[in-house]
C-alpha cells in the first residue's frame, strides 16, 4: 500500500477588526472544508479516523498563529498543521486596526493499493 493525496481543498479566512491570525486561521480551514465532501470514505468503507490531513496555513506572522486551536477543529484523521509565511495584512490607516487574511490548503491522504 502506498499514502496517496486523494483530496487538495483552498480555503481563506480573515479577521476583519483585531488583528487574530488564529481566528483567520480557523476560518480558512473551515471555508476550505465547506467545499469538500468525503462522501467517498464511505463508498469505500474507510474509517475517516484514518486519513492523513496535512493543514498549511499562510499568514503575514506564522508564530502568531495557535496551530493546536487550528488542529482541534478538524472532526477526524491525523492532523499536522504546519503555518508558514504568507497572507495578508491590510492596516487601517486612520487607526490601529488590522485585517489580517489567512490562506489555508488541506491535503487528505490515503493508504491506497
Amino acid at each position: 500500500m502506498t499514502v496517496k493525496r486523494v483530496i487538495l481543498e483552498m480555503g481563506s479566512g480573515n479577521d476583519l477588526h483585531g488583528g487574530d491570525y488564529t481566528k483567520a486561521a480557523v476560518r480558512a480551514v473551515q471555508d476550505a472544508l465547506h467545499h469538500s465532501s468525503l462522501s467517498m470514505l464511505r463508498s469505500l468503507k474507510i474509517d475517516p479516523k484514518t486519513m492523513q490531513v496535512e493543514v498549511t496555513i499562510g499568514v503575514q506572522h506564522p508564530e502568531k498563529v495557535d496551530a493546536a486551536t487550528v488542529k482541534a477543529t478538524l472532526p477526524y484523521g491525523q492532523i499536522t498543521v504546519k503555518v508558514v509565511k504568507g497572507g495578508l495584512d491590510v492596516p487601517d490607516d486612520s487607526s490601529s486596526d488590522l485585517a489580517v487574511i489567512a490562506s489555508a490548503a488541506v491535503a487528505v491522504r490515503l493508504d491506497l493499493p
